[in-house]
């Protein structure tokens, strides 16, 4: 099928704004779907049937419109770029490529970088429209620098906020309202002393990080700094004991290897910790945490947020029987457990083949379950013993942590 569809890219400077193939597109179509925004765009002239999205948002109707028989062009208006966080990706997914043409605007994002002078592939994006705020927490490092795309008005006195309670008061903020148009507008203040409780609903903020010069009671700058590698201090997670412990934690995620768009199941979850790092890992890895404990899942729904992973999916039971039902994992770790009966088995059975199972033990009964578990499917055993330096009176002497047996193994 020849492409029907043409998804039109348009900035705040509107109509007037578009180039010649764009206008032509639009004056060509029998139908053109967008935001009433968008629409309100069009010049009375334009002969094209005018649709809004319906609410809640759904692509169905204009599909419905690649089977008419007039085969009547059909447009679609978007903010900007269509492709970048844009209608226009969702379509894609939808649509073999030759059934639609792209004509991308500028994105609030080039245009921001062109006002301030920042190199575009050296800023991270973050869109926070219908997403958790907590998701901006992964990105807060000293240094680094932000572009939000806002979900409303009231969004940028929400990120001060939290920028101010997590360390980060200090930070630039710039938001840029109606980027492109007539009615472009900025408005700067550090996050700490921001006082707009709202602006133009559509806007931008550019963020430049700078951690606060607080004391941490000693006399030294606190910093919020939180690594990008695996292995994060262990009082970055709130917990009540039931932790994989920094050294253990950064040697399992290496055995489980995340990688793009896999999805783990953390097994016994804890507080968290080994699904919350593998999100961490990537932005498209995806975790569940299965816990049965009341006050831990409330530690993890606390720990993912404030660790920038707030689309980690939490699941309340025991294993095996909460595991029903659950998509299909990449990975399985198995942290709590391993001596209940079913669990190996279930994780192991609903494995994608390929997928790594990896599970510790610290327990001689565990230990026991492991090797059992090795000696018919194969696989690895490690010990690892982690010993710190802890004064003994005037001197100082190693303080073992209790071993931990580390099975990992690749499903055929």
């Amino acid at each position: 099928m020849p492409a029907w569809l043409t998804i039109v890219g348009i900035g705040d400077d509107g109509f007037a704004g578009l180039g010649r193939s764009a206008k032509r597109a639009l004056l060509d179509a029998a139908v053109v779907y967008g935001g009433e925004r968008h629409l309100a765009m069009l010049p009375a002239r334009l002969p094209a049937r005018r649709e809004p999205w319906p609410q809640p948002f759904d692509v169905a109707p204009l599909l419905a419109q690649r089977d008419d028989a007039s085969h009547a062009p059909v447009c679609v208006l978007a903010s900007g770029d269509p492709m970048l966080y844009g209608v226009g990706a969702t379509l894609a997914r939808r649509l073999p490529a030759g059934e639609l043409r792209v004509l991308p605007a500028p994105s609030s994002m080039s245009l921001a970088a062109a006002r301030l002078g920042w190199a575009l592939q050296e800023v991270a994006t973050v869109s926070l429209v219908g997403r958790p705020l907590a998701t901006l927490n992964a990105h807060l490092h000293p240094g680094a620098r932000l572009f939000a795309l806002s979900a409303d008005g009231r969004t940028p006195a929400a990120i001060a906020q939290l920028l101010a309670e997590r360390g980060f008061g200090a930070s630039r903020m710039i938001v840029l309202e109606h980027l492109g148009g007539q009615l472009e507008h900025r408005i700067e203040a550090t996050a700490e002393a921001w006082t707009t409780a709202e602006v133009a609903n559509l806007n931008l903020v550019a963020l430049e990080c700078r951690a606060s010069s607080a004391s941490d009671g000693e006399g030294r700058a606190a910093s919020p700094r939180i690594a990008l590698t695996s292995g994060l201090p262990d009082d970055a997670f709130e917990h009540d004991g039931q932790l994989t412990k920094r050294d253990i934690r950064a040697i399992t995620l290496a055995r489980l290897a995340p990688a793009p768009g896999e999805l783990l199941w953390d097994v016994g979850a804890g507080c968290g910790s080994i699904g919350i790092e593998w999100m961490r890992a990537h932005p498209a890895c995806r975790a569940i945490a299965i816990e049965v404990h009341d006050a831990r899942q409330r530690f993890i729904g606390r720990n993912r947020d404030a660790l920038g992973v707030p689309s980690l999916q939490l699941v309340a039971g025991r294993a095996p029987e909460a595991l029903a039902g659950l998509l299909t994992p990449d990975a399985v770790f198995i942290g709590g457990g391993v001596t209940h009966d079913g669990v190996l088995d279930t994780c192991w059975h609903a494995l994608r083949p390929g997928g790594r199972l990896v599970a510790n033990a610290v327990t001689l009964q565990g230990e026991a379950a492991l090797a059992a578990w090795r000696g018919q499917h194969g696989g690895t055993l490690t010990r690892i013993a982690v010993s710190e330096a802890e004064p003994l009176g005037r001197f100082d002497t190693w303080r073992p942590a209790l071993p931990v047996t580390l099975y990992d193994a690749v499903k055929p």
